[in-house]
């Protein structure tokens, strides 16, 4: 009985961080982007959790303290710290509408599981219905970096894939070493700190952060 709660409280955060990042794509609110980022690393924390209780790996509880100290808390701040630096709030144009882009969501989820059928088998884990999920959260990371024209919600796209990198690495071997998770835990962070500078420099030389203003100096 305790087996079968855990393996469903899994696919219940699994299911919930997929959720979130369809939101993203349905919503223009640069702060609504923020805030769900700031909620799927939540149930990515509360997935870690669980999996460390279950599994008895201690490292990984030292994963879940991470997530929740640097992307619940310390990322979300200085993504918003951004913005107002920048004076910027809303995200209203895609490359793709919103209809299209929630089309294009669904069919990388289809996608997600076809891909991984194979693998299922394979995995023994109770967290291996996750890697389908997995697949799908970093497919659509990465739509949102095509979609997206202003440079802070292509890196909240960023760290959504790299949310879905981590909960594949946890339904695969039940995360990463530690060095490996410390490592790409800081180097994410010190990303968006770089991003966060360029946006700025967008911002004080075009009066915006529209990423197609630098496509245009190619032409």
């Amino acid at each position: 009985m305790e087996a079968t709660l855990i393996a469903n409280l899994i696919d219940l955060c699994a299911v919930m961080m997929l959720l979130t990042s369809v939101m993203a794509v349905a919503t223009t609110r640069m702060r609504s982007l923020v805030s769900l980022f700031s909620l799927q690393s939540v149930f990515l924390a509360a997935l870690a959790f669980i999996v460390a209780y279950s599994s008895g790996n201690n490292h990984i509880y030292i994963m879940c303290a991470l997530t929740v100290a640097l992307k619940v808390i310390v990322m979300p701040k200085m993504l918003t710290y951004i913005m107002s630096k920048i004076h910027v709030d809303k995200e209203v144009e895609l490359s793709i509408g919103i209809p299209g882009s929630l089309l294009a969501s669904g069919l990388m989820i289809i996608l997600s599981y076809y891909i991984t059928e194979p693998l299922l088998s394979s995995i023994e884990t109770v967290e291996r219905n996750c890697l389908a999920l997995s697949v799908s959260i970093i497919l659509i990371g990465l739509l949102m970096m095509s979609t997206r024209r202003k440079a802070i919600t292509e890196t909240v796209g960023l760290l959504m894939m790299e949310n879905g990198l981590f909960l594949g690495a946890i339904a695969l071997s039940h995360g990463m070493p530690l060095i490996v998770e410390i490592g790409a835990f800081f180097d994410v962070m010190v990303a968006v700190i770089i991003i966060g500078i360029f946006a700025y420099r967008i911002n004080r030389s075009f009066n915006s952060v529209d990423t197609s203003f630098l496509r245009r100096l190619r032409e």
